[in-house]
């Protein structure tokens, strides 16, 4: 069972419409410092009731601070839930999905998934796969799956994060130590040359640096606005990752960088 509070979100954010509309509201907090109820209302062209009931909801995850009459940022956000960042660049992330389908072997293949947005657009492009086995420790991804007849699923244990609905730590490294895996696919929250890939939380750094050390290569999967970035935690050097499939928006003199560091890229759109 989910933890009470993303249980709760989960629940609340029944379209993609809310989601975004989630999504808008912490933008105009963040830029703004502090809105009122008034400003939000007529910025979004939404009901004064339902600004309350979307401030109520992103008050009890910690995203921001309820006030009389409005918001507050807070001065450390929490990281975004996995159910409000699958939102952002959902064109680039099915583009990166179709162009790391075309390079995975159409035969028998294991693959190494780690949790994120968009792994998750991966994972729904591996529907017509007929034979490949996934190791993963996101319920995101072993959810959207579990259909799927030509996908033999393994999943790790683990704590869960509820975060990003992945199963961190010792059980789930070990699963990871386990397996043979023939390619590793990373989410990131920053990809750089200097830090490599990177994310905010250190135990789940971990966990993913478990999962590539078992894999023949290792593939990174980042749309534009995490390319130049650097996280809190390392969970690969440049040097291990043999390819990344980003798109059009990235930094095009960070990419060079990442080139000139062994790095091929791809450029999902443009293909």
């Amino acid at each position: 069972m989910l933890p009470p509070t993303t249980e709760s979100l989960i629940a609340r954010v029944t379209t993609g419409r809310r989601a975004e509309r989630l999504v808008a509201i912490l933008d105009l907090v963040t830029e703004h410092g502090t809105i009122g109820l008034t400003e939000l209302s007529d910025t979004l062209g939404i009901s004064a009731a339902t600004a309350r009931r979307d401030l109520s909801d992103l008050a009890d995850q910690n995203l921001l601070l309820r006030t009389h009459g409005g918001a507050s940022a807070l001065e450390r956000r929490r990281e975004l839930p996995v159910v409000l960042r699958d939102t952002r660049f959902q064109e680039a992330k099915r583009a990166i999905a179709r162009a790391m389908l075309r390079r995975l072997p159409s035969e028998r293949h294991v693959v190494a998934l780690g949790g994120g947005t968009t792994t998750a657009s991966v994972a729904r492009a591996l529907a017509n796969h007929r034979d490949i086995t996934v190791v993963t420790n996101s319920l995101t991804i072993a959810n959207l799956l579990s259909g799927y007849a030509g996908v033999r699923l393994a999943m790790t244990g683990g704590f869960l994060r509820p975060e990003s609905l992945e199963l961190v730590g010792a059980l789930a490294e070990s699963t990871f130590n386990a397996v043979n895996v023939g390619t590793a696919i990373l989410g990131a929250d920053g990809v750089s040359a200097s830090a490599g890939v990177t994310t905010h939380d250190e135990t789940e750094a971990r966990t993913n640096r478990a999962m590539v050390a078992k894999a023949q290569r290792t593939v990174v999967v980042a749309d534009g606005s995490k390319i130049g970035t650097v996280a809190l935690a390392q969970i690969a050097d440049a040097a291990e990752m043999e390819l990344l499939i980003t798109d059009s928006s990235a930094d095009p003199a960070e990419l060079e960088r990442l080139r000139t560091a062994g790095v091929q890229i791809v450029i999902a759109d443009e293909e």
